[in-house]
């Protein structure tokens, strides 16, 4: 028996009434599983967290999460979804956290601080406090084949790798702007923008292009594109020079996160596992960490450094690596040692794309906590002031 008109209009009354849903434009972003919210932390981790003094911003991509990782005497890990979000960049001088979304069409999601409340009569102020907390200003939506991967501000700028389009792009709410590409995907002046070439998927952030540097699985265009089952990884992967659009590092394999720490180029070679530095033209491994490393944040003498399991269909891009004993996790690696002080593992967690740090004091988190109360949410997205 088909429902009556009454029935229809209750039920399409109920729809979108959580925030997360609307946040995400997802219907089923308020369904979130719990146990991938769980968390293991070794002895030290959330001493080296506090002593590093930020907050994490960590993306989960096939999960469909962004955490916030706080210390504090009562260390606080919260949560938002995204559809299948990948790279972070924060823009100090704004105040503002991005997160690209990589679906199609891919989004770019901006969020800032809670400052207060909106002065209402017919909201009762709860206990748990909203000052701090993380909420989507705004939103853009870019074409999937860019594939976006990492962010990162450059010049004051936000940039990403248009990975789709083996180009590293300016964003800004009116679109894309093609701002680089690797010399080796040119043809007739112009970047080859048809198809995915090199997987070109991290930013070195310098202050400018010519200071930055860029990594990539492959050097050039093949017989084989990135995600064939036989394309060649091992040994393979470049960074290159912003300056020359020349690779200045080879033999690294499926590298990711590559970041400028101190004027020295550091990267996660991703396919052995390793976390480490360039110098003259060579990857120098500083620690071996059991997963997939990527995403990568610095904080002094800290580095904070990404673990993922390998996807079973792409097990052959991890040569180095045990794919069994691989683990979700982030590893907080002493730089001048390459000890590792300690690690949050995610026992039920799968992958980990970008790590980005933010000062502890600047952010409470995001609005929701596994196991924590969906009216606070709605009072805090009915009312917030930023």
């Amino acid at each position: 028996m088909s429902p009556s008109l009454a029935e229809r209009s209750e039920a399409q009354g109920r729809e979108w009434r959580d925030p997360q849903a609307v946040v995400a434009q997802w219907s089923d972003a308020g369904v979130a599983d719990d146990a991938l919210l769980r968390m293991k932390a070794s002895r030290g981790w959330w001493d080296a967290l506090a002593e590093a003094g930020v907050t994490l911003i960590v993306s989960r991509e096939y999960e469909h999460l962004v955490l916030a990782i706080s210390p504090g005497l009562q260390p606080r890990v919260s949560y938002i979804r995204l559809p299948h979000p990948s790279g972070i960049a924060f823009d100090a001088a704004r105040e503002k956290l991005y997160v690209a979304s990589t679906r199609n069409p891919n989004q770019i999601f901006e969020f800032g601080r809670v400052c207060g409340a909106l002065d209402r009569r017919d909201v009762t102020r709860g206990a748990e406090p909203s000052v701090g907390r993380l909420v989507p200003l705004r939103s853009w939506y870019l074409p999937g084949c860019s594939y976006v991967h990492d962010l990162a501000m450059i010049d004051g700028r936000l940039h990403a790798n248009a990975v789709g389009q083996n180009t590293v792009v300016e964003l800004g709410a009116d679109g894309a702007r093609t701002v680089w590409w690797p010399s080796s995907v040119e043809k007739n002046g112009a970047p080859m923008t048809d198809r995915n070439y090199i997987q070109l998927n991290s930013i070195a952030a310098g202050a400018d292009l010519s200071s930055s540097f860029f990594s990539a699985s492959g050097e050039r265009p093949g017989r084989y594109r990135p995600g064939h089952p036989a394309y060649p990884v091992d040994r393979r992967g470049v960074i290159y020079s912003g300056a020359t659009r020349e690779p200045v590092v080879r033999g690294l394999t499926r590298p990711h996160s590559a970041r400028l720490h101190r004027g020295r180029v550091w990267v996660d070679d991703s396919g052995y596992g390793e976390f480490g530095v360039t110098a003259d033209g060579r990857f120098e491994p500083m620690t071996r960490l059991p997963g997939w490393t990527r995403g990568l944040a610095f904080a002094g003498d800290l580095a904070f450094v990404g673990t993922s399991r390998v996807i079973p269909r792409f097990k052959q891009y991890a040569p180095g690596l045990d794919v069994d004993r691989s683990r979700c996790a982030i590893h907080a690696v002493d730089v001048s040692t390459g000890a590792v002080r300690g690690s949050l593992e995610f026992p039920y967690g799968n992958q980990i794309f970008a790590i980005e740090a933010v000062p502890a004091g600047w952010t409470t988190g995001f609005p929701f906590r596994s196991g924590g109360r969906a009216h606070a949410a709605r009072a805090l997205f009915y009312a917030y002031s930023t």
